[in-house]
């Protein structure tokens, strides 16, 4: 049984999404990717029951722990701060890992991947703000990260992420993901790859503007879970 707040939450959500389609003009579907941080058992099975095509996880205790509640066919991402040692957990299975930062951890993914004999999609992290508190690369760091991946034959950089503040309003969001989608088309241009980089921006605070900008990918949280009736979101 679905709860009465979040079938409403999730209702919130894709009128705004569907709204921001209908502003950009856009007729293709950008994956919106059910962030499950802070998703409680009973609302991890709801979001499915829902229609959820994807989730999305942070950290990997916590996928490991939520494995048997996801369909099997459920694609799921990895979109936290991944470290090294953790890599083996989770390369069989992820379908996306949103978060590469440095060619160290690229290494591990790759030996990972290799050793589940599969080709494991990835996306750089963008620190697009510059915020010391954020993990991923600064701008012009993305490049040497990028050479690298292409040399690992089991990785293959499917695009960007990025998170930016929470306090910024539509325009600045989409000032902050403008910049992350021009760098990801000169990115692909220099090094020759013909296929469109795919973006990964957009959260709760920041869903329309990620939209209107071109994401790909929308992952957003703690708005399926609005109004919980403890108010704890």
């Amino acid at each position: 049984m679905i709860p009465v707040y979040m079938r409403a939450a999730y209702e919130a959500v894709m009128n705004e999404y569907e709204t921001a389609l209908a502003r950009a003009g856009r007729h293709d579907k950008p994956l919106l990717l059910a962030a499950v941080k802070y998703a409680r058992d009973e609302e991890l099975t709801a979001l499915q029951e829902l229609g959820v095509a994807a989730v999305g996880e942070n950290r990997v205790q916590q996928w490991q722990a939520h494995k048997p509640l996801l369909r099997p066919d459920l694609p799921v991402h990895f979109i936290g701060s991944l470290q090294k040692n953790k890599v083996k957990y989770i390369a069989g299975e992820i379908a996306v890992i949103h978060s590469v930062d440095s060619v160290p951890l690229a290494a591990e993914i790759e030996r990972q991947a290799a050793a589940h004999d599969r080709v494991l999609p990835v996306l750089i992290e963008i620190n697009s703000a510059g915020e010391e508190s954020k993990s991923g690369v600064l701008p012009r760091e993305a490049r040497p990260l990028l050479e690298a991946l292409l040399t690992m034959p089991h990785v293959a950089p499917r695009g960007l992420m990025t998170m930016g503040p929470r306090d910024l309003d539509e325009a600045g969001y989409r000032r902050l993901f403008a910049g992350v989608r021009e760098l990801a088309a000169d990115l692909w241009r220099g090094v020759g790859l013909a296929e469109k980089p795919l973006l990964s921006m957009g959260m709760s605070d920041s869903m329309t503007a990620g939209v209107l900008e071109g994401a790909d990918i929308l992952r957003v949280g703690r708005r399926f879970f609005a109004g919980r009736p403890d108010g704890n979101t």
